[in-house]
């Protein structure tokens, strides 16, 4: 069956690629349809990715197969559900309101199965004048899939939460081929089922004796708002974390805690073939001492130490070395002088995508702290500056610049 997938800007889209996964898997064709608020919580590829087809989001786009597209789909699909449906663009189609590639959509999808499953916070649900409009649409005989009762990505406890994609499925009256444990999370649960990216985060310590290290300033706070901006926007994400008090809260990330440069090269090119992604956000030692002692080493009277130190594997390079085609590999860039010219030679040597330059000039970027200004230079001689964001709000500007 062809089955057209439209998804709206609430939190709760999180779980469309969850819903588009399962109905591949069971064998029907999908086609995604995206309105501008959705893509800031799932993206493009994402979507792309787990459909196997280009993402409809522009009644204008140049990549459209067809001028009217909206028309062309409404014949392609056989059956549409919109999940989720947010209370914007339930009153767009009570009222016949078609400003947008999915609203036209709608509009034009007549005379097939259309299903709603509204997702919004409990006021929103329980206010009259979207009633009224559920009311209008099962009128006119669009199906309503009931929301659940749950928690909220508001914090509160209500009715409100869009249905898991399984209870979708089934109001759908499509077999769910093995599904997943249904749970009362609102991100989707099935790991090893979304598109996967690496994400490298934190120092490493390179052991000296039983007590001390050769290590950095890293916190991980740059790494592990990626990680979690990545799991917003429906990736699974392999964090692989040098030593850090940084903690995750995205279901969708599985950590591996490593201490060591060695030890975070052999994860990161275990894990990477298996990505579409990696990007390289750990401050990885690259020295680390040619011997070590399993005991405290004491001082000998007044002499010094002298430390002789061995080059550590460089992570990005092989990861560079290994990359297929479609993999994109980013890495970072902390620089103190000629910082530009540093990062552009970086970024050409080690075969990236794109590096993401700090320098340590600016005030309130670097280590330990919680806020960064980058630069973002690509292959394709792209470059874009931000001010000074906090951490997160960084994450999300290079998750939707270099993965977009």
């Amino acid at each position: 069956m062809r089955i057209l997938v439209g998804i709206t800007g609430g939190i709760a889209a999180y779980k469309s690629p969850q819903l588009v996964r399962l109905l591949r898997k069971a064998g029907h064709e999908v086609q995604c349809v995206a309105t501008r608020h959705a893509l800031q919580f799932v993206t493009p590829l994402t979507l792309e990715t787990v459909s196997g087809r280009r993402l409809y989001a522009d009644l204008f786009a140049d990549g459209n197969d067809h001028t009217t597209e909206h028309i062309s789909l409404k014949d392609w699909g056989e059956i549409m559900v919109v999940a989720p449906a947010t209370a914007n663009i339930i009153g767009k189609l009570a009222g016949g309101i078609a400003d947008d590639a999915l609203s036209a959509l709608l509009l034009a999808f007549t005379g097939k199965p259309l299903y709603l499953a509204p997702a919004m916070n409990t006021q929103m649900w329980e206010n009259p004048a979207v009633q009224r409009n559920l009311a209008r649409l099962e009128a006119d005989g669009v199906h309503i899939i009931p929301p659940a009762s749950g928690s909220l990505a508001c914090g509160t406890e209500g009715i409100g939460r869009m249905p898991e994609p399984e209870e979708i499925m089934e109001h759908l009256e499509l077999k769910v081929e093995n599904p997943t444990t249904q749970t009362n999370s609102q991100f989707p649960t099935t790991h090893s089922e979304l598109p996967k990216v690496l994400v490298t985060a934190g120092p490493t310590y390179e052991k000296i004796d039983a007590v001390r290290f050769i290590g950095n300033y890293s916190s991980g706070k740059m790494g592990f708002a990626l990680a979690e901006a990545l799991a917003k926007k429906g990736f699974a994400v392999e964090l692989v974390a040098g030593p850090t008090a940084c903690r995750t809260t995205h279901p969708a990330i599985h950590r591996t805690d490593v201490e060591s440069a060695r030890e975070m090269y052999a994860a990161a090119t275990a894990l990477f073939p298996s990505c579409q992604a990696a990007i390289l956000a750990a401050a990885v030692a690259d020295y680390r001492p040619a011997q070590t002692a399993d005991h405290k080493l004491k001082k000998q009277g007044d002499s010094g130490m002298t430390l002789e130190l061995v080059q550590n594997p460089d992570i990005l390079a092989t990861l560079g070395q290994m990359k297929q085609k479609g993999q994109r590999l980013i890495g970072f860039a902390l620089e103190t002088d000629h910082e530009a010219d540093n990062a552009l030679a970086k970024l050409e040597r080690k075969r990236l995508d794109y590096i993401i330059l700090n320098s340590l000039r600016d005030e309130g970027s670097g280590f330990g702290v919680d806020t960064n200004r980058v630069t973002i230079f690509g292959s394709d001689g792209s470059r874009h500056t931000s001010p000074l964001l906090s951490k997160a709000e960084v994450a999300e500007l290079i998750v939707a610049r270099c993965l977009a």
